[in-house]
């Protein structure tokens, strides 16, 4: 038991009420996969629990998890037909250093490559280097 903390649960919710805080339970849920790179985290139906702290809402998943290799089918593209994120930089940013250094598209994607994806080093690089045939 925590110090200083109430021992009544009754206490203990008004206090959370105090400081902004809420929770509620998710009822109903059949399970929650959390997908990273490489795996995915599968909770069959686990208990989970919404706590809103000033309005900003954190949820809590409980319960036995599976960890499993990602499939090639949860790789493919996502809920809704919401397709993968492209490989490369993102658009605007290959646009913004086409436009800033009057280069063509291949250019700019090389910049942003060896910039690792800084659109102002790119700019930079593309503007202070040497004109063609003047190396």
């Amino acid at each position: 038991m925590i110090p200083g903390a109430p021992r009544n649960p009754r206490q203990a919710e008004m206090m959370m009420r105090r400081l902004g805080m809420a929770t509620e339970p998710l009822e109903g849920v059949e399970e929650v996969v959390i997908r990273t790179r490489t795996k995915e985290h599968y909770f069959r139906s686990p208990e989970v629990t919404i706590l809103t702290v000033q309005g900003t809402r954190t949820y809590q998943v409980i319960g036995p998890v599976e960890l499993r290799p990602r499939s090639a089918a949860s790789a493919a593209p996502g809920p809704a037909g919401v397709p993968a994120a492209p490989e490369g930089p993102p658009e605007e940013d290959v646009q913004l250093v086409m436009d800033q250094a009057h280069v063509d598209r291949a250019d700019a994607i090389q910049a942003l490559r060896e910039t690792h994806g800084a659109p102002a080093e790119a700019i930079l690089r593309l503007l202070t280097r040497s004109p063609p045939g003047n190396g």
